[in-house]
């Protein structure tokens, strides 16, 4: 059964030398996640008052004002959402498709989509509007251990598989 793993990162360039190392290690980018707060995003408010939920197309790793752009350029499909009550973030990976659908959900919404309890979705929701940086990987349960491994080794803190 596959699992969720997933580490929280202070600092873009730990969590890009974890995404590197998982690459290096045969991981693909169809198995590895990343969420962070886009730094220098705005919201945009709709007529109801509520945010929208928007993506961009990030394929070339680039996003106005450079934030997180190189760690988004690691990964396939990134992009940029808005996420209601997180505000805007850049999601890239499987975890990336379960948030585009969940604008009533927010962040905790697709962390459960994707296989996270809730409880550990809010504190992982906290650590991501504090501007923390989250990587998640899809792991087969004789995987989980290498997966950790890394993302340990890398400075990742909360590391958890669900």
């Amino acid at each position: 059964m596959a699992k969720a793993v997933i580490g929280v990162f202070r600092s873009e360039d730990r969590a890009k030398e974890a995404i590197n190392e998982l690459k290096d290690q045969g991981f693909n980018e169809r198995e590895i996640s990343l969420i962070a707060k886009e730094k220098q995003g705005r919201e945009e408010d709709d007529d109801r008052g509520s945010l929208t939920m928007e993506r961009q197309n990030l394929g070339d790793g680039v996003m106005t004002g450079g934030a997180l752009g190189g760690i988004a350029g690691l990964l396939a499909g990134a992009g940029a959402l808005l996420i209601p009550g997180v505000g805007p973030i850049i999601a890239a990976g499987p975890l990336a498709a379960f948030l585009t659908g969940v604008v009533g959900g927010g962040l905790v919404g697709g962390l459960v989509d994707f296989g996270i309890p809730q409880e550990r979705g809010r504190h992982f929701e906290e650590r991501v509007k504090r501007g923390d940086i989250l990587v998640t990987v899809k792991a087969k349960d004789d995987e989980v251990s290498q997966i950790t491994s890394v993302l340990k080794r890398y400075g990742g803190e909360d590391v958890e598989a669900h």
